[in-house]
């Protein structure tokens, strides 16, 4: 089971290292109805939370394609760990 989760951790980094700076600059679905419908002004500028990594780039690095490359590995990295914690708290409270 354990090779089954290292290998799939290594593809997700690969594709995020590797395919995430191809991915398209068009918007994703609720955007684009966001800007359909006129609405898209009231969600900009009013952030409750900072992100991290706005826009699927780190702000630091200049190059686009690496930036928005770190940005996915940094996101693979967090969620797998999430989810490893969320996953290690289940089997501690299975095993009480």
């Amino acid at each position: 089971m354990k090779k089954i989760i290292f290998f799939g951790l290594l593809i997700a980094i690969a594709l995020a290292a590797f395919l995430s700076p191809y991915a398209s600059k068009s918007p994703d679905g609720l955007e684009r109805v966001a800007e359909d419908k006129g609405f898209l002004h009231k969600g900009e500028g009013r952030n409750i939370i900072a992100s991290p990594i706005p826009d699927y780039t780190i702000p630091k690095v200049k190059n686009e394609k690496l930036s928005t490359s770190l940005a996915g590995l940094v996101g693979v990295i967090i969620t797998f760990s999430f989810v490893c914690l969320i996953g290690h708290s289940i089997k501690r409270k299975r095993k009480l």
